[in-house]
């Protein structure tokens, strides 16, 4: 809920100082970044940060200024507009629509989800397997067979928050949005999903109107072995609906850190960020939560952002203990999109084009299951899902089965766990022999980092 400057005694104060100050000019929303007109996110000393209402007139970045210089006032910043970080390119049906069609028809053609999941097979054939190898494949299958003899199958026992535009995760029939009528789609199960909620349009009900937070989430834990279309990476993990993005793939700082507090609150052991702020801005309050998660033992993965929607790698990946993840294309190549620095700690297929130079022009997307544009109960495997934001995906999948295994066990408290998940992660990575800028410490290797062997591939 959005508060006035009376509220909190001391903020009333501050805030009736700013009324003698001249007006300025307010910044409008930017076509691809910027902050909701008339707010600012204001933390004061002993107390949580509200959401603060702005005067016509007022402009953001003086008052901001004008507040940031109070004594008591820790932060107060604009509350920022991230955007889901996904390329898009045309949709395009798949030619066999039959994978989501029912047991039957997947029955006649047994593991046909490998001729599309490039992503998860392993990159190199191992002594005696008959299964294809992609260069650009991180090796789920190495990591399934891992996990089912830990007796923890596809991370069962594990939740991941799912920070997005929502999943498509129950049916539900409203006469609001214009009637609109929900499906779930039909490669989950009721029972795949926990609570969740809506900050968005702050209710308990936090359905997909985009698509995007579906597809990301059915990387993580689409159901598998089913007979319904594809493959999740860790497939018994429970989804936590977390609607934070709007069904444009936007959403403000204010909400995407209520988003953090509430996986905290409700016992997520990852968080999936899916999306980008502008480069360079600043996320005061969004960093107060990752950090809280953190001190939680929570694993939190961001997208580190594609090149034409952001300019540098910018947050949440740059956050406090966040990983934040670049995107790699089917020949192992890093995707032309991933834009380099230092907030890159891994990568993780992403697909689409590689950067120049690549020895492999293959340039799949990432497919998933998923709703057909402007549609919420129809379904398809659409082929326009490119960018860090499915790689993020990735790497949060990898996170549920390295917590799943029973590996962490004993070996770090909870303040540990994120660093202890960390290091499983980065090192067992393979290089692609790219700078550390724009791999970080590598591709991530699933089966490898849920090895008791770990073998360090660099």
């Amino acid at each position: 809920m959005k508060r006035f400057f009376c509220i909190p005694a001391v903020l009333a104060a501050l805030a009736l100082s700013l009324f003698a100050l001249p007006a300025s000019a307010e910044i409008g929303l930017g076509q691809a970044r910027g902050f909701v007109p008339h707010e600012l996110i204001v933390k004061v000393e002993g107390q949580p940060a509200k959401t603060v209402e702005l005067r016509d007139g007022l402009g953001v970045g003086v008052a901001a200024q004008a507040l940031g210089d109070k004594a008591r006032v820790e932060y107060a910043a604009p509350n920022y507009i991230a955007t889901a970080s996904a390329t898009p390119v045309p949709f395009v049906l798949p030619n066999d629509p039959g994978n989501i069609g029912g047991p039957a028809e997947a029955a006649s053609a047994p593991g046909d989800w490998t001729l599309k999941q490039w992503n998860f097979l392993p990159y190199e054939a191992a002594a005696g397997s008959k299964l294809t190898t992609s260069p650009g494949g991180i090796d789920v299958v190495g990591a399934w067979e891992n996990l089912a003899a830990a007796g923890r199958p596809g991370g069962q026992g594990v939740t991941v928050a799912v920070l997005d535009t929502g999943i498509a995760y129950r049916n539900y029939e409203t006469t609001l949005n214009q009637g609109l009528s929900f499906l779930r789609s039909p490669d989950f199960t009721a029972a795949q999903f926990v609570k969740g909620y809506d900050f968005v349009e702050n209710d308990r009900i936090p359905l997909d109107l985009n698509g995007h937070g579906t597809h990301v989430a059915g990387t993580i834990a689409e159901k598998t072995d089913n007979g319904i279309g594809l493959t999740g990476i860790a497939y018994r993990a429970k989804l936590m609906p977390v609607r934070v993005l709007d069904s444009q793939g936007r959403g403000d700082a204010a909400a995407i850190a209520r988003g953090i507090r509430f996986a905290i609150a409700n016992r997520a052991q990852v968080i999936n960020m899916s999306f980008n702020f502008g480069c360079g801005k600043q996320v005061p309050g969004v960093n107060e939560a990752l950090r809280e998660a953190a001190n939680k033992g929570i694993v939190v993965v961001a997208s580190a952002g594609n090149l034409g929607a952001e300019t540098c790698v910018s947050p949440p990946a740059t956050g406090p203990r966040v990983i934040g993840v670049g995107g790699s294309t089917e020949g192992g190549c890093l995707g032309s999109y991933s834009l380099a620095g230092r907030g890159v700690d891994l990568l993780a297929p992403g697909g689409g084009t590689p950067i120049a130079g690549c020895p492999s022009i293959s340039a799949r997307p990432i497919y998933q299951v998923t709703l057909k544009p402007t549609s919420s109960h129809e379904f398809g495997v659409p082929s326009n899902y490119v960018g860090t934001s499915m790689a993020a995906a990735h790497v949060s999948g990898a996170a549920a089965l390295v917590l799943a295994s029973g590996l962490v066990k004993n070996k770090a408290g909870t303040k540990g766990r994120v660093d202890w998940v960390r290091r499983r992660l980065t090192g067992t990575a393979r290089s692609l022999g790219l700078t550390s800028l724009q791999q970080g410490h590598g591709l991530i290797d699933i089966a490898a980092a849920t090895s008791m062997r770990a073998a360090r591939h660099r």
